[in-house]
């Protein structure tokens, strides 16, 4: 139904749609609400003829739910992880993280299963709620913390397409020397723009057809470096406290990278039917990460163990990074047909790119009423700017870049999911304790004050569990020797559990909400 009345700010329009069980499931085209002008109105109209998705952060009716498939959320997630950065994670287990390839299998097989368990529950709220994650995080959080969170999140999304973007970029440097970093991150960026300034049918599009030729080409890497007999690490386990603590910093890089998709997993199934059942999405999604994370960062673990013995792998990796160590399993074989696949490879990067690029938008727009009036698709041009103005720089420091960026992430993840998990088996008891119409009204939402505390008390455990080259916490120190094993995102997700128990039972008593 449609109802008009008269506001201060002229015609207000509110239209009310109501669910089964009679919640209102969304408020939108209000001039003085959302701060939608008719000028704001023409033009979401004006490109939707175009095929830009107009929606941002309003949630998605059932009646609009058309993506009756439920198996492109595991062909979304096996998508974006077939490509190159996954590959990478795997390859700097040797040169960086100093362990021999059994070692790091094992914590690629076992870690991942751990790590993926967050971003397949989140996922699961999607088609459940119809609400983007970060509106579905004020349940957790309450109205106003969440835009910390928010800020987090965009950090963390333009981090992680910086690093993405840098990789790709050094594939193409490797193939044709003449091609500079800031050519091939503009490249790359540009590609990926395309797609998510189109919206979510064109992501899921392009990423269902991203995996043919990726994955084709990575079965040519695996094929060739077989067949030229430069495996040779397997090697005993070390023993001893460094080893130990190369284990467990590997473990926070592998839980960083894989977890690091729960903070906007929802993102990706909000058009499926609300009928559609959690248990599979999760496996949807589950399947969907682990099968291309684990075969990917496997086959870069087996790839850098040339590195050791063979000194011209060691040199190509040294001068082109990533780039030059596929380069070398390829061309002395496979001759330019080598240098096409890749430029394929690089090309990757736009599958893993788009899903952070796309719902960075939405997370620029839950800052602020005044963020909220700039439609999504342009929050995706602001948010490729910033990640390109990183990325230039940043191109010639890309190990320390990207671990630095992969630990961060299983920080906030690893307490982010500690508050989610807890809210909901705990003080929700499941889907039932939620009212979709309470997602943009304060005054039914949590106030907040036992989440932000407990996000603090997980930053301490955090802290205290950490191994970075500018700090290592105490724990840290008593895991893995003098260099330190991080044990931060195990700390920061029981401190924070742990206090979120108590407070939130306080605060829930006190407040009724």
């Amino acid at each position: 139904m449609t109802d008009r009345e008269a506001g201060s700010g002229g015609v207000l329009e509110v239209r009310v749609h109501k669910d089964d069980e009679g919640l209102f499931d969304y408020i939108v085209n209000t001039d003085e609400a959302n701060g939608n002008s008719k000028p704001y109105n023409r033009f979401q109209a004006f490109v939707a003829k175009y095929g830009v998705e107009e929606r941002g952060l309003e949630r998605v009716p059932e009646d609009q739910r058309t993506d009756e498939r439920v198996s492109k959320i595991a062909n979304m997630w096996f998508s974006a992880n077939l490509s190159i950065p996954t590959f990478a994670l795997g390859s700097v287990a040797i040169p960086i993280f100093r362990l021999g390839f059994v070692d790091a299998a094992l914590v690629i097989a076992l870690v991942n299963i751990l790590a993926l368990i967050s971003p397949s529950f989140f996922a699961t709220f999607g088609p459940r709620f119809g609400l983007r994650q970060m509106i579905l995080s004020r349940f957790f959080f309450g109205f106003n913390v969440v835009r910390i969170l928010a800020i987090l999140q965009i950090i963390v999304c333009l981090g992680w397409a910086s690093v993405n973007t840098i990789v790709g970029a050094q594939l193409l440097h490797a193939v044709n020397p003449n091609v500079p970093g800031w050519a091939g991150i503009l490249v790359i960026a540009s590609l990926t723009l395309l797609v998510c300034f189109l919206g979510y049918r064109a992501v899921h599009l392009y990423e269902r057809w991203a995996c043919f030729p990726a994955g084709i080409i990575f079965l040519v890497v695996l094929g060739v470096f077989v067949h030229s007999g430069k495996f040779d690490n397997l090697l005993p386990l070390k023993s001893g406290p460094l080893e130990v603590g190369s284990i467990l910093s590997y473990s926070a890089a592998v839980f960083g990278f894989a977890c690091g998709w729960a903070v906007f997993s929802a993102d990706y199934g909000v058009y499926q039917p609300v009928s559609t059942s959690p248990r599979t999405v999760f496996l949807c999604c589950f399947s969907g990460l682990y099968t291309p994370i684990v075969f990917l960062e496997l086959l870069g673990a087996a790839v850098a163990t040339a590195i050791i013995h063979d000194p011209a792998f060691a040199k190509a990796y040294a001068d082109s990074g990533i780039g030059g160590l596929l380069r070398q399993v390829l061309v002395p074989y496979v001759g330019r047909f080598g240098d096409f696949c890749i430029v394929i490879l690089a090309l990757t990067i736009v599958a893993v790119n788009c899903p952070n690029i796309y719902s960075s938008s939405f997370a620029l727009q839950v800052l602020a009423h005044a963020t909220q009036r700039v439609p999504r698709f342009l929050w995706t041009v602001v948010g490729t700017a910033v990640y390109v103005a990183i990325s230039v720089p940043g191109y010639d420091r890309f190990e320390s870049w990207l671990e630095n960026v992969i630990l961060v992430t299983g920080y906030w993840v690893s307490i982010y999911s500690a508050v989610g998990f807890v809210e909901h088996f705990v003080f929700r008891r499941g889907y039932g304790g939620y009212r979709v119409a309470d997602a943009n009204n304060p005054k039914f939402l949590p106030p907040g004050y036992a989440a932000a505390s407990a996000f603090l008390a997980g930053i301490v455990g955090v802290v205290l569990g950490m191994s970075q080259q500018w700090f290592t916490g105490p724990i840290s120190k008593l895991c893995g020797g003098e260099k330190g094993g991080d044990v931060a995102f195990e700390l920061g997700f029981v401190f924070t559990t742990v206090t979120y128990v108590g407070l939130r039972a306080v605060e829930k008593g006190y407040f009724k909400r």
